[in-house]
Order: C-alpha cells, then structure tokens, then sequence
C-alpha cells in the first residue's frame, strides 16, 4: 500500500492487516513523483495500481509502465463531472442522478475506458456531504469486485470498452 499522505488511516489499516506500507511523498514534480510510485509498486511485485483516495494525477510514466492495469474510482457517472469537486458539479448541474465509475487510468483526467458505473439519485436537500456519503455506498460495492476481476484476469480492454470476461 503506498501512500502520498504520511500518517493517513489507510496506511494504518494496511500495517494492521500486515500489509507492506510505503509512503511517496509529492514533492512538486509529477515526473518524479511518477517514478518513485511506479518504482516501489515494482520492487513489492505489484502487477497493477488501485487507486482509491488518491488525489494526485499519475505522469503517463504511470500508464506506460502499467497498460490497462491501473483503475480508479470516480464520484460521477463519468464522462460527466470528470476532475475535481465533481459532486458539487453534479448538484450544480441540477441532474436527477449521479453516480460512481470505475476506470482504467489512461493519459487523460478520469478519461479512460469504464470498468462499472453505479447510479445514485440526487435527492432534494441533498448537500454535497449527504450526495458523497451515499455515492460511497455505491462504491464500496463496485470497486472491489472490479479490482477483483482485474487480478483474476476476468476483464478485456477493446477499444474503449472493457469486457467482463
């Protein structure tokens, strides 16, 4: 489990379920700090990345070394609401529904092809903490049977679309 963030609670979880932990601090430079992740996942065998809660935006160093073997988690029903804040851009859009997507990493910003997408109602009164908090129950459901297709080899890149095999 590497992390950019020293100290952070998922770093804590990992050393508790006696998971190897590193920390890569960013330190301004996307090339580098591409290179140091890129470079410990490698030296701990690591076959792909998962990102969840990673807020930083991997150099295509990342995507070279990795080919359709990095996914992440997005709070929208991309390719709506992509980059940052994109609850409060789903709710200052006024749409009836949002959701969460997971994707494979490509050179873009939450460009690359889906994985799964999960829908969430926008209810009234919903704030974006309240929006978030149900987004997130989506989300622990379909993230982690997508990154368990991705290490059982159960999904297939053509074009844009992925195949569950």
């Amino acid at each position: 489990m590497i992390s950019d963030v020293d100290g952070c609670r998922a770093l804590e979880r990992a050393a508790d379920a006696s998971i190897k932990t590193a920390v890569v601090p960013h330190q301004g430079d996307r090339t580098r700090f591409t290179e140091e992740i890129c470079d410990v996942a490698e030296a701990n065998g690591a076959e792909a990345l998962v990102l969840a809660g990673f807020m930083r935006i991997l150099g295509p160093e990342a995507v070279e070394r990795f080919p359709e073997r990095i996914v992440n988690v997005h709070p929208s029903l991309l390719p709506a609401f992509p980059g940052v804040d994109a609850v409060a851009q789903s709710l200052r859009a006024g749409v009836e529904v949002t959701g969460v997507t997971v994707h494979f990493v490509d050179e873009l910003v939450d460009h690359g092809p889906i994985i799964a997408q999960a829908q969430v109602p926008v209810l009234p009164g919903d704030d974006e903490a309240s929006l978030h908090r149900r987004i997130q129950v989506r989300e622990h459901e379909i993230f982690p049977r997508a990154v368990r297709a991705l290490v059982e080899g159960r999904l297939k890149v053509i074009g844009r679309k992925v195949i569950w095999l």
